[in-house]
């Protein structure tokens, strides 16, 4: 399993290309857009899977302190 330092910096990496690929997908809209919708889905994957790894890296940071206060 990665270690947090590396699921943030994937998480990061995941983030800034979710970012291009909207920029790109922007200016494509009216010169090509069936890149633009293949685009625009690649970057709904991408997030869903930033998703997936801002969760796993919340599990992660709370450890046993959020399995303590739940039982509480």
């Amino acid at each position: 399993m990665p270690s947090l330092a590396q699921m943030k910096g994937s998480l990061h990496i995941h983030q800034f290309y979710v970012g291009k690929l909207g920029a790109k997908q922007e200016q494509l809209l009216g010169s090509d857009p069936e890149l633009a919708m293949l685009l625009d889905n690649f970057a709904a994957v991408l997030s869903e899977h930033a998703a997936n790894l801002a969760d796993d890296i919340a599990d992660l940071e709370c450890g046993d302190d959020c399995g303590a206060s739940l039982s509480n």
